[in-house]
């Protein structure tokens, strides 16, 4: 068929974008060749944070004595948390289905794998479908590095770690991301031995050091045990389980493996030749500030672009995306401040530049930190670990960054978020009244240990 819009994937920009669309009275073509609702409904946010909140409740439970609370022993039935997590995945793959009914006649669902066939033309299980706009949001799936011995061994990604119903004796973890971090605490929670290997220095090694070391000194406390500066080199069986072999000569020997260094997009089968559309050396579609790729009437959206890979960052990729198709001046793909927060215990968040990033760019910036543990609810509450960091414009007193490690760093985060998009100057936490006792007030007291905000 012939259609106005042709949306490629139902991810988090994609189901939207096309409903939204069909709404506006486009007839609209949705292709999907899996599951409803991309990564973050099936394979990413939704069950891992429904897993993670499980391997808290075990760790607040054994140590709840410290808030003179006895729990008894603590038993984790990893097949009752599995199954919760697929009813909350299924609750909201069927909300995706009820988005899309919604839309109406005018959004056609194509299940199968598509591909393009021609410039603006698409073939799904041997169907031909054409449209004035296509728009690619195929996200993207775990990279598998080169090491040698992996393809002889059952090792685990995101999505097959969370089908496991039995617990593993000890779990090796590649990889010192978002992805390895939240799993690797979240098993150690829930009852394994966990070891953690990364290439680089620290975990989360984009972020300023005195943030990654915060998280570690808890994971270490947590018995996580850290291999840092560490480069896998091979991979082989070892008995009933599996040996790493490191750069250095040392190995480690646990019951599983996962892989958890990176994300390679979904595009080395979908026919970006025959459309014109250009890539880039990682294999990443090529966008501009409006999302346009190099090919006429050809756009991309989501986790496909190499932008910032979160979901919150998909899903305002089509509300822009929305605005420009219907010819509406409004933001663009760089006017926007992008958050993101890693769900280990503590949390671990941040918006906009790392001081590091700032002293590369030669960015004229005064800085500020303080320990979490100096904030008052998080004494009351027993969740003293972490940090807060925050950057401002020696001018413009504008927040130039900010990181949080500790309890609910990912919504005190929001609270720098929103000035930095407004414009507003770090003044306004200055002047604001926080309520005592809240983890926000300690917002307002790290900025005020800026030297200009001092109160000595």
């Amino acid at each position: 068929m012939h259609a106005d819009v042709i949306v490629i994937g139902s991810g988090q920009a994609g189901v939207p974008l096309a409903a939204r669309l069909a709404e506006a009275g486009k007839r609209v073509v949705l292709a999907e060749r899996k599951d409803l609702g991309g990564t973050c409904v099936n394979y990413g946010c939704t069950p891992t944070k429904t897993m993670i909140a499980s391997a808290r409740a075990a760790h607040v439970a054994r140590h709840a004595t410290r808030l003179g609370v006895h729990a008894g022993e603590v038993r984790v039935d990893l097949n009752a948390v599995v199954d919760r997590k697929d009813g909350i995945v299924r609750q909201w793959r069927e909300s995706v289905e009820k988005r899309l009914r919604r839309a109406g006649e005018r959004l056609t669902l194509a299940s199968g794998h598509a591909r393009f066939a021609g410039p603006r033309e698409i073939e799904v299980n041997g169907e031909r479908h054409s449209a004035e706009i296509v728009v690619i949001n195929t996200g993207a799936r775990p990279f598998v590095p080169p090491i040698t011995g992996l393809d002889s061994v059952a090792w685990l990604d995101n999505k097959t770690i969370m089908e496991l119903r039995e617990l593993p004796k000890h779990l090796v973890v590649i990889g010192g991301g978002y992805i390895g971090c939240e799993f690797g605490q979240m098993f150690r929670r829930f009852g394994s031995e966990v070891t953690l290997i990364n290439r680089g220095p620290h975990l989360l090694d984009r972020e300023d050091p005195e943030i990654s070391e915060a998280l570690e000194g808890v994971f270490r406390e947590q018995g996580i045990r850290l291999v840092l500066s560490a480069e896998a080199d091979a991979v082989s069986a070892d008995g009933k389980g599996i040996r790493v072999s490191l750069r250095s000569g040392d190995s480690i020997r646990g019951s599983h493996l996962v892989v958890a260094v990176g994300r390679r997009p979904n595009t080395d089968d979908l026919g970006c030749e025959a459309a014109g559309i250009r890539l880039d050396e990682r294999g990443f579609v090529l966008v501009d500030d409006h999302y346009r790729t190099s090919a006429d009437g050809v756009y991309a959206v989501g986790d496909v672009t190499g932008g910032p890979q979160f979901t919150h960052a998909s899903w305002d990729d089509h509300r822009i995306l929305f605005d420009i198709l219907l010819g509406r001046d409004g933001r663009r793909r760089g006017d926007r401040i992008v958050p993101f927060a890693v769900f280990t215990d503590p949390q671990v968040a941040r918006v906009g530049l790392t001081e590091r990033e700032a002293q590369a760019k030669g960015v004229p910036y005064e800085a500020a930190s303080m320990p979490f543990s100096r904030i008052a609810r998080a004494i009351e509450t027993d969740e003293p670990a972490g940090i807060l960091k925050v950057l401002i414009d020696r001018k413009s007193e504008r927040i130039l960054g900010a990181a949080i490690v500790g309890a609910e760093a990912g919504e005190l985060i929001h609270i720098f978020g929103a000035l930095m998009q407004a414009g507003a100057s770090a003044r306004a936490i200055v002047d604001a009244e926080a309520v005592h006792p809240t983890f926000a007030e300690g917002v307002q007291t790290l900025v005020m240990r800026l030297p200009r905000y001092s109160l000595a």
